[in-house]
């Protein structure tokens, strides 16, 4: 770095988040100092604040990592923001955990305490990963519709916050109970390019194994790799969404014949117009919705 100092870490901050691990942000920042790194932190005050943020701060040239302090939902924010700040190679990514799912951050083994996370960002090299763009929008890790795409756009904030995942499961037995029949068509183009097409009540894109936290939808699917894994689940009705909510949660999914896990390039959703499509935990686009890799290059500092 030619600016002869540490590596320039600007971290933008979601305090709505950081309510759940009150404190760690400061004692990121501290052990990141204390590793050589110059940091300036940026708090957002409402939604859609960090993309604004990470887009500025990408064409301003002043940070040699651009961290989100936040959960997934502030990530994809600050990864859109760095993609729309039109620079060829935006800085790398950098993550302070703070959500209620940190899903990214478990696939990328980015979480840990105070000090291993400062010093990471400070010290730790970048790594590149494929993004996934859904009607125009980036995700990191997953993108769907039904049943979860459901549960997220009907998701109360204040519960939410108070306690956790528990919001998304008792959202999840309202939409079960509410047995909305949901019913899509789903076209898939494979990578060696062979168009297949399926009947879903419910389907997830996925760029990384880890959904929800650290339950496995796909598992060997990576972030390195520039392929999704649709995940369709064929079976309608309440008892074929409770039986694989259960089937996740004990991590019994795989091989059942009802759950097809297909790689794909691309993939185009229809159903009724206006459905919600879920990605990274926040609704990001809406019923029809084209989903393919983003063809941009996204650096990520983390692991372990």
């Amino acid at each position: 770095m030619s600016h002869g100092l540490g590596r320039r870490l600007a971290v933008i901050f979601n305090p709505v988040a950081g309510r759940r691990r009150p404190g760690l942000v400061e004692q990121v920042m501290a052990a990141a100092t204390a590793a050589g790194a110059v940091v300036s932190l940026h708090t957002t005050d409402a939604a859609g604040h960090a993309t604004s943020i990470a887009r500025d701060l990408a064409r301003s040239d002043t940070a040699d990592v651009i961290v989100a302090a936040g959960g997934d939902g502030t990530i994809n924010e600050v990864v859109n923001g760095m993609a729309a700040s039109g620079v060829a190679e935006p800085p790398p990514l950098g993550m302070v955990p703070l959500g209620t799912a940190n899903v990214l951050a478990h696939e990328l083994s980015a979480m840990g305490d105070a000090r291993r996370i400062g010093e990471r960002l400070a010290l730790a090299p970048a790594q590149v990963v494929h993004a996934g763009l859904a009607n125009g929008r980036l995700f990191t890790m997953m993108a769907g519709t039904g049943l979860d795409a459901r549960v997220v756009a009907d998701i109360d904030p204040v519960l939410k916050r108070r306690i956790g995942k528990g919001a998304y499961a008792l959202g999840g037995l309202q939409q079960i109970l509410a047995n909305p029949g949901l019913d899509y068509r789903v076209t898939l183009t494979a990578p060696d390019g062979t168009v297949s097409r399926h009947r879903a009540a419910s389907c997830i894109l996925c760029k990384g194994h880890f959904y929800a936290g650290t339950f496995v939808l796909a598992p060997d699917v990576r972030l390195g790799q520039p392929v999704l894994h649709a995940v369709l689940f064929t079976r309608p009705g309440r008892l074929a969404a409770m039986t694989y909510a259960s089937a996740m949660t004990l991590g019994l999914l795989r091989g059942r014949r009802d759950v097809l896990v297909l790689p794909a390039i691309a993939a185009r959703i229809e159903g009724p117009d206006g459905e919600p499509v879920q990605g990274d935990g926040d609704v990001i686009a809406r019923l029809p919705v084209d989903i393919s890799i983003w063809s941009g290059k996204l650096r990520v500092v983390g692991g372990a």
